[in-house]
């Protein structure tokens, strides 16, 4: 049988150029409407998570260390002013431990834990846009 044959073509009409059902073109707009989709998610996923992490950690690093920073300034200034020393003790406590905003508990392990939760969630979104993409 040659290709050129009728009942050949009437047999695989998809491979060799006959009419195509509209099933299967339905079904490929819809699987690629349906990751195209799941792209758009998991690559604005890593984005917002690329983009807060970083303020995030750096926050909540800010935050740990700034009473440390102050203490150690403040016993260098013990030696030259006893009222420089009670200024910068005042200001160290004064530094919440944690901050109550609406329902949310702010501590600085607690931001720093969410920077690296947020580096993590921009790995995995990096992860399954990729995936994503390959499936299109």
């Amino acid at each position: 049988m040659s290709p050129s044959d009728d009942s050949f073509r009437s047999r695989y009409p998809a491979e060799f150029g006959g009419e195509r059902s509209a099933g299967p073109r339905l079904t490929s707009i819809i699987r690629l409407a349906i990751w195209s989709v799941l792209y758009f998610l998991f690559y604005l996923a890593q984005q917002l998570a690329e983009l807060l992490a970083p303020l995030v950690l750096i926050l909540g690093i800010g935050w740990a260390a700034l009473p440390h920073v102050i203490g150690a300034v403040s016993s260098g200034a013990a030696s030259v002013d006893a009222q420089a020393r009670d200024v910068m003790s005042h200001v160290a406590d004064a530094i919440p431990g944690q901050i109550m905003v609406g329902s949310h508990l702010l501590t600085p392990s607690g931001l720093i834990f969410d920077g690296i939760l947020l580096m993590a969630i921009a790995a995995l979104g990096a992860t399954l846009s990729a995936i994503a993409a390959r499936s299109m």
